[in-house]
């Protein structure tokens, strides 16, 4: 768990310093003042990258040549996590003491979902944030996903590169790409029927509904990754990038035979989307006895009365550490916070 976090020109946030509970933490304040920033730095820390925008450079503080953000936690061992992006530099990630080569090394230390107004979107868009959303379990359950998956990425940017410039050296990278790729594959469809019954218990009690929920590994479902490559060599060299490949995985949520996304309401997709999140930190919890952060950024939005009870009651079932924004001093939802901090003209204030 995340016990202290300290953000720097992050926003409009200048200096924030944050003691935090294990359990509710209410950060409450006006629109606009900053609190989804703060969220936003803690997910960063956890994460390596933003949920709300693919450009690291425009978190930092106006005027400011860098932000820093920087966390301790209270598991056993403790952890030390910072990351830093500068204009001049790019970005750097520490955890105890030492720099990393892969961001994705900081879910190790601090393992943090979102839970925010645009959820709907791992419903309604393309299979990228799936394919994120799905990674973040993995690399969790599977010890050896991230170094693999390393390895595939490295793999498939010389293969893609040989195919830009018409190279037959392009088929020396196969082997591998064949090897890391299905390693890939596997270990997914691993992690997805473990996390099944999560799933479906969680999408039942918020919806009321039955979506299907499967996968597609990035070629057919009857070939072998190896054939598969074999018989889209044409098409890569046409296109000059490798078009099959765990890469290309995705998602299918379906109800009823269709799409999810061209059948649900907002709101509807909002709950199947957080049970998709919801459904992971069970299993995190039950299985691993890891505690994630999860930050909630105004919870309430486009639920009614009805869904937005079962949605607090799963919530309150959790056994994780909760960081939550609110317009409002007392977190009604939730109950008492243990910690409630004021949000004002990007300074930030224990209450």
């Amino acid at each position: 768990m995340l016990a202290h976090l300290v953000i720097d020109d992050f926003r409009c946030l200048h200096h924030v310093e944050l003691e935090l509970s294990p359990s509710l933490n209410l950060i409450w304040g006006e629109n606009g003042v900053g609190k989804t920033s703060i969220l936003e730095a803690a997910y960063v820390l956890g994460r390596g990258r933003s949920f709300r925008t693919r450009l690291s450079d425009r978190l930092i503080r106006q005027g400011e040549d860098r932000f820093v953000v920087f966390g301790r936690t209270d598991s056993e061992p403790p952890h030390a996590a910072g990351m830093e992006v500068s204009k001049e530099n790019g970005t750097r990630a520490r955890l105890d003491g030492r720099n990393l080569d892969s961001l994705a090394e900081l879910a190790a230390a601090i393992s943090a979902q979102v839970i925010d107004p645009e959820i709907h979107k791992l419903i309604e868009q393309g299979p990228e944030r799936r394919r994120r959303w799905l990674d973040w379990l993995v690399f969790h359950v599977e010890p050896d996903f991230g170094a693999v998956w390393s390895r595939y990425t490295r793999c498939l940017r010389q293969r893609n590169a040989a195919l830009r410039v018409g190279s037959t050296i392009m088929q020396a990278w196969d082997p591998e790409l064949i090897a890391t790729g299905q390693h890939l594959a596997d270990a997914r469809t691993r992690v997805l029927e473990r996390l099944r019954p999560f799933w479906q218990q969680t999408v039942e009690s918020l919806s009321g509904l039955q979506p299907v929920l499967s996968m597609s590994r990035g070629w057919a479902q009857d070939e072998e990754f190896d054939s598969a490559l074999r018989l889209a060599i044409e098409r890569d060299r046409v296109r000059g990038s490798t078009t099959v490949g765990p890469h290309r995985m995705d998602i299918h949520l379906r109800l009823h035979g269709k799409a999810a996304r061209d059948v649900l309401s907002r709101g509807q997709q909002k709950l199947v989307a957080a049970s998709m999140v919801l459904a992971q930190i069970k299993l995190l919890t039950a299985e691993l006895g890891i505690r994630p952060l999860l930050l909630l950024d105004d919870p309430a939005a486009e639920l009614d009365s009805n869904r937005l009870a079962l949605f607090v009651a799963e919530i309150r079932a959790l056994n994780c550490q909760l960081l939550m924004t609110s317009l409002q001093a007392e977190a009604s939802l939730l109950g008492t916070p243990d910690r409630v901090f004021h949000v004002k003209q990007g300074g930030v204030k224990r209450v």
